[in-house]
C-alpha cells in the first residue's frame, strides 16, 4: 500500500490531536461497553443496564468514532478547511459529558438526570453537525461519499431530538394525548441511529475506502448497485422510521425491503473490490472481508421478519437474534478495520511525511504491531461468531460467556495496539492527545499550512 494515496489533500486536515482524541475516547467507551455487556451475560442483568450497554457502544464508540473520522477526512477527502477547530473540540466534550451522565443515570435509575444529560449529548452532536455542515457548504458539488455524509448529518439531528424526548419521558408523561406512543418513538430513534446515522456513514466511507485502499474502481455492475443503494437506503431509513413511529406496517415494510436491498448492494460492491484488490492484505482488508459477508447474511436472515413484522420490538435491528451480526459483524468490523488505517495515517502524516525522501521512514502499516493485529482479529472474529451463533441457535449460556470473553480480550488487544501506535510514534504524548490544551491545539497548524485557521 502506498504511504499516502495521491487523491487526498493532507494539507487541509485539522490538528492531529483533535481526531485522535475522538478515537481514543471512543475506544475507552468501547472498553466500558464490553464490560457492561459482560455483566449482562454473567449476571443476567437487563432493562436499563442493556440500554446503557447499547448507548456506550453506539453513541460512545461508533458515533464518536464517526465524529472524529468526519472531522479528519471531510477536509482531507474534499480538500476544504474545517470550519472551526474549536467547535471540533467542544463537540467531543459535550457528548462525553452528556453520555457519561446519561449512562450513570440509567445504571442508578436516576431518571431526573437523564433529560439534562441527553440535552448535553444533543448539543454535542448538533455542534458536530453544524461544524461539518458548514465545512461541506463550501463545496461546489458532492460526490457519493459526501452525499452520504450529508444525509447522515440530517439523521443525527433527527435521532438526537427523539432521544431527548425519550429521556424526558422517563420522568414526565411526554406522550400522553399524542397520536404516537413511547414504543413508536423508541423504534424510530433506533432506526435513525443504526440505519440512518451509522450505516449511512459507513456506506459513504466504504465507497471511498473500499476503492482507495484496494486500488480498484467502481465499474460495470458496481454502478448499478450504487445507484440502487444511494436511492434505496435513505428512502428506506425514512420509511422504516416513519412506519415505526406511527405504527404503519405497510410503510415500514417498504422501508425495510429498501434497506435490505441496499445492504445487499453494498455487500456485493465491497466483496467485489476485495476480490479485485491490487495490493497486499492488511488488517483493514481482513476486517472488511468479515464485514461484507456479515452484512449480506444479516440482510438475508432479516427478510422474513422485516417483510412480516418490521414494527415489532424484537425485530428492531433485523430478524430476532441478528443484532450482533449487524452491529459487531458488519458495522463493528468496518470500524475496527478503518481505525487500523486512520490512526496510523494521521500520525504518519504529522510525524514522518516531511521526512519522506530525505531519510528512511516507516510506512503507515509499519506503525502498528502485526502480531497484536493478528491476535485481536482472531479474538474478535471468534467472539463475534460465538455470540452470533448463540443468538441464532439455542445454546448453553456458557457459549455466550465464552463469546463475550473472547470479544473482550480482542477489544483489549486492539485498544493496546492502537494506543501503542500513539505512544511510540505520535509527536505528542498520549496525555497531550487526550487532555491537551484546547488553546494550544488551535494554534497548531495542520500539515502543510503556514498559519492556523479558526
Amino acid at each position: 500500500m502506498a504511504a499516502i494515496p495521491g487523491s487526498i489533500e493532507t494539507g487541509a486536515q485539522p490538528p492531529m490531536t483533535i481526531p485522535l482524541r475522538h478515537f481514543v475516547v471512543a475506544i475507552g467507551f468501547l472498553l466500558l461497553g464490553v464490560l457492561v455487556g459482560g455483566s449482562l451475560v454473567f449476571d443476567g442483568a437487563a432493562g436499563l443496564a442493556t440500554l446503557a450497554h447499547v448507548h456506550l457502544l453506539l453513541a460512545g464508540w461508533i458515533c464518536i468514532t464517526i465524529m472524529g473520522a468526519m472531522t479528519q477526512f471531510v477536509p482531507v477527502w474534499s480538500g476544504v478547511t474545517l470550519h472551526s477547530r474549536r467547535l471540533a473540540s467542544v463537540q467531543l466534550f459535550l457528548v462525553v459529558l452528556g453520555l457519561f451522565g446519561f449512562v450513570a443515570g440509567l445504571l442508578t435509575a436516576s431518571f431526573a438526570w437523564l433529560a439534562p444529560f441527553a440535552v448535553l449529548m444533543l448539543a454535542g452532536f448538533w455542534t458536530f453537525v453544524y461544524n461539518i455542515g458548514r465545512t461541506m457548504a463550501t463545496l461546489d458539488s458532492y460526490d457519493v461519499t459526501e452525499r452520504h455524509f450529508l444525509l447522515s448529518l440530517g439523521f443525527f439531528l433527527a435521532l438526537t431530538a427523539l432521544g431527548v424526548l425519550l429521556a424526558i419521558g422517563f420522568s414526565r408523561p411526554v406522550f400522553d394525548g399524542l397520536p404516537i406512543d413511547r414504543g413508536g418513538v423508541v423504534g424510530a430513534h433506533a432506526t435513525l441511529a443504526v440505519f440512518g446515522a451509522v450505516l449511512t456513514t459507513v456506506y459513504g466511507a466504504l465507497y471511498q475506502l473500499g476503492t482507495m485502499f484496494t486500488q480498484t474502481e467502481l465499474h460495470g455492475v458496481d454502478h448499478h448497485l450504487r445507484r440502487i443503494e444511494e436511492v434505496g437506503h435513505p428512502a428506506g431509513v425514512v420509511l422504516l422510521a416513519g412506519g415505526r413511529l406511527v405504527d404503519a406496517s405497510t410503510v415500514a415494510i417498504v422501508g425495510a425491503v429498501l434497506l435490505i436491498a441496499s445492504a445487499l448492494c453494498v455487500s456485493a460492491i465491497l466483496g467485489r473490490k476485495l476480490y479485485e484488490m491490487q495490493v497486499d492484505w492488511t488488517p483493514m482488508h481482513t476486517r472488511y472481508a468479515i464485514a461484507a459477508p456479515a452484512l449480506a447474511a444479516w440482510a438475508l436472515l432479516s427478510i422474513p421478519a422485516w417483510t412480516s413484522e418490521p414494527t415489532a420490538a424484537v425485530h428492531r435491528f433485523g430478524a430476532e437474534g441478528t443484532a450482533h451480526l449487524l452491529l459487531l459483524g458488519a458495522v463493528g468490523f468496518v470500524v475496527f478495520g478503518t481505525l487500523y488505517h486512520i490512526i496510523p495515517f494521521i500520525i504518519w502524516v504529522h510525524r514522518y511525511s516531511d521526512r519522506l525522501g530525505l531519510e528512511p521512514v516507516p510506512m503507515i502499516d509499519d506503525l502498528y504491531d502485526d502480531r497484536l493485529a493478528a491476535i485481536d482479529g482472531t479474538l474478535l472474529a471468534s467472539g463475534t461468531a460465538a455470540l452470533v451463533v448463540a443468538d441464532l441457535v439455542a445454546l448453553p449460556v456458557v457459549v455466550d460467556a465464552a463469546g463475550g470473553t473472547l470479544l473482550t480480550l480482542g477489544v483489549v488487544v486492539f485498544a493496546a495496539n492502537m494506543l501503542l501506535v500513539i505512544r511510540r510514534h505520535s509527536p505528542h504524548s498520549l496525555g497531550r492527545v487526550v487532555f491537551g490544551s484546547l488553546v494550544g491545539e488551535h494554534d497548531e497548524p495542520a500539515a502543510g499550512e503556514a498559519t492556523p485557521e479558526n
